[in-house]
């Protein structure tokens, strides 16, 4: 049953395969049809995996596909290989269900574009990668999918490259994200040397054994080095700290580009990464208390420079830098679960918050200054609609999605099982940075939405809804923003509704299986008072809604006043803020410019003067000239001969005579 695994990758392959040759030619409407269709019949094909996976007994599910032996050097050997389990399974579904729908979108988004054919051909071949990173068995089809990945994501944004900041942009993300991969292929090559194999299925159950068998301590050196390498891979493509900037510029690309990479794919895979590594991280408690420290000042100042952002892209990427942070303290605290259920919601709210924020960009005719809108609602009520929802949960309202999933991250953090105390920290950096989200997020809403419109009169005069193609995906993307986290729901409030199950833990729970049993052991069971996980849940939700309630009073009862004033009265604080701390400019001047110093000298001291001028072009000259002076001695003339045998014949008779 397990041979049609390869269909789910296919399918996209195909369309970016179709679109890429014939897309252009074929038209508009061959290439929607292919193009979604193809992604339309990958999700199909997942939930088809899916059913067949819960279908069968808890022990055995499992499903591998081996295509062929891809490698095989030495004690190397390489399968192309696909798995699905339940941690790829809800990764699949996320992938191709939310693909999908903005596949969709995009029709209506882009219809105009002169390169429609070329667009849809990259998005085909982004989902390509990603389901080839999320389906591979083994870490080097997962390095495949990530790479590729990779270069969609700067082909998609870059996709307007006649623009110098578009194109710039695509530059940086590849970049950026190359030096994380390094770390990642080191932390690979480490791991080949220490379990002798890269697949999934070898390496997970050897560390487990030769931990039980006394052969691999808790925190060895090894561990830690192999995942601190693996965690730098995946700051460049999550965009965690300190790689993180090439996120917020990808906003140059086009609104459905940015949906993707940034709700349900690229951005995730260092997530999923670490969750699928979790039996190594539970090894190395040193490496987790890193990512989660990582993760929780990610998530706080990324929201804080979210507060005075005015792009509503820009908004927008910047908590996605802050959300994946979260999901990272969930995986960091060993609630791997957690993380990749903050991963799910995430995909649902995000996806609808950026294609809304398309909407109103296709309504605004390109325009993407949130000082320039406002009173919106009563033009775009789908949109205002379907975007407060997405606001709400992400926001962490019960009973919305955001609520159930960060709700969990944060108790997790609170009941750190190897840090306790660190716990704390983390608890309180993400509670803080969750009422900053509900602050700027409602700045959003306001700001585009309510109070009266500020953009110009030829904008006011064209402001529409967007078609059924648009506001399809986002009513959709609303209700699962709405009811998605109920599979997710703790404990604590599944038992006061009657005893709802947590679906998604339980469905997830033999994946992480390893990980328990290791902690079990390593660490005293903490036990906490029901009392005081209700406390801390609603003391989540109020600094929520303080956030909310402050942006209310910012920016619809006093505004523009307060704002003014505030940034009169704290200027120092407000600068600092408004230029995102200086990060981008301090890279620029330790990093950018001293390599570009570096290689300019390499090229015009080492390149040009030692190589081409001492090198290649010195050896030239001297044998020109050296050949120039030798042929004097043959010019034909027999004087010159016989002075040259004179002139030998003295030298030698002297040789003999004298120095002897």
């Amino acid at each position: 049953m397990e041979s049609y695994l390869f269909l789910i990758p296919f399918f996209p392959l195909l369309g970016f395969v179709l679109n890429g040759l014939f897309g252009k030619k074929a038209g508009k409407t061959f290439v929607s049809y292919v193009g979604c269709a193809s992604v339309g019949f990958s999700f199909v094909m997942a939930v088809v995996a899916v059913n067949d996976l819960v279908s069968r007994p808890v022990e055995d599910r499992q499903l591998v596909q081996i295509l062929w032996s891809w490698m095989a050097v030495g004690s190397l050997h390489v399968d192309l290989a696909f798995l699905i389990d339940q941690l790829s399974a809800v990764m699949i579904l996320v992938v191709t269900g939310v693909g999908f729908l903005i596949h969709i979108y995009s029709i209506g988004y882009m219809h105009h574009d002169a390169s429609y054919w070329r667009y849809f051909s990259y998005l085909n071949m982004f989902v390509f990668f990603m389901c080839m990173l999320v389906l591979g068995a083994n870490y080097v089809v997962m390095f495949v999918g990530w790479e590729g990945v990779g270069l969609a994501s700067y082909l998609l944004i870059g996709f307007w490259y006649e623009g110098d900041d578009n194109a710039d942009a695509g530059k940086k993300a590849f970049i950026v994200n190359r030096i994380g991969d390094f770390g990642f292929v080191l932390g690979l090559f480490l791991m080949f040397i220490t379990f002798g194999s890269l697949s999934y299925l070898e390496v997970f159950p050897k560390a487990f054994h030769m931990h039980e068998a006394g052969q691999l301590a808790l925190n060895s050196p090894v561990m830690v080095a192999i995942c601190l390498l693996l965690f730098l891979g995946a700051t460049g493509k999550s965009a965690q700290i300190p790689l993180y900037t090439w996120l917020p510029d990808a906003m140059a690309g086009p609104t459905p580009v940015s949906a993707l990479i940034h709700a349900a794919t690229m951005v995730t895979a260092g997530v999923y990464m670490v969750a699928r590594s979790n039996i190594l991280y539970t090894l190395a408690p040193t490496a987790l208390l890193t990512v989660a420290f990582v993760a929780a000042a990610t998530a706080l100042m990324a929201a804080t420079i979210g507060i005075l952002q005015n792009d509503i892209k820009r908004v927008l990427a910047y908590s996605t830098v802050s959300q994946l942070g979260y999901m990272f303290i969930g995986v960091g605290v060993t609630a791997y679960w957690a993380g990749i259920f903050h991963l799910m919601t995430h995909a649902f709210f995000k996806a609808c918050l950026f294609l809304c924020s398309g909407s109103v960009i296709h309504a605004m005719g390109g325009e993407q200054d949130m000082r320039s809108m406002g009173g919106l609602a009563r033009k775009m009520p789908i949109t205002y609609v379907t975007m407060l929802v997405a606001t709400i949960a992400i926001a962490g309202i019960p009973p919305f999605a955001g609520f159930f999933s960060k709700d969990e991250i944060l108790w997790k953090a609170f009941t750190f099982p190897y840090y306790p105390g660190a716990g704390k920290v983390i608890w309180f950096m993400g509670t803080l940075g969750a009422g900053i989200t509900a602050f700027y997020m409602f700045r959003l809403i306001h700001m585009t939405f309510h109070g009266k419109f500020r953009g110009t009169h030829e904008q006011e005069h064209h402001l529409h809804e967007s078609p059924l193609t648009m506001t399809g995906p986002l009513m959709i993307l609303a209700l699962l923003s709405f009811v998605g986290g109920w599979l997710g729901i703790s404990p604590l409030i599944g038992h006061v509704l009657g005893g709802v199950p947590n679906v998604v833990e339980h469905f997830m729970e033999p994946v992480f299986e390893h990980s328990q049993e290791v902690i079990a052991a390593s660490v005293a069971v903490q036990h906490h008072s029901h009392a005081l996980e209700w406390t801390l849940m609603g003391l989540s939700v109020l600094i929520a809604a303080c956030g909310i309630y402050g942006a209310y009073v910012v920016y619809i009862r006093r505004f523009p006043e307060l704002p003014e004033t505030l940034s009169k009265t704290y200027a120092l604080h407000y600068k600092l803020v408004y230029n995102k701390y200086y990060v981008d400019e301090i890279y620029y001047h330790l990093v950018v410019l001293p390599i570009y110093y570096f290689s300019v000298f390499l090229w015009k001291v080492v390149d040009v003067v030692i190589i081409d001028g001492l090198g290649i072009n010195g050896q030239s000259w001297l044998v020109q000239n050296g050949s120039g002076a030798v042929r004097n001695v043959q010019n034909g003339y027999l004087q010159s001969y016989g002075a040259f045998m004179l002139v030998g014949l003295a030298a030698v008779l002297w040789y003999f005579l004298w120095l002897q």
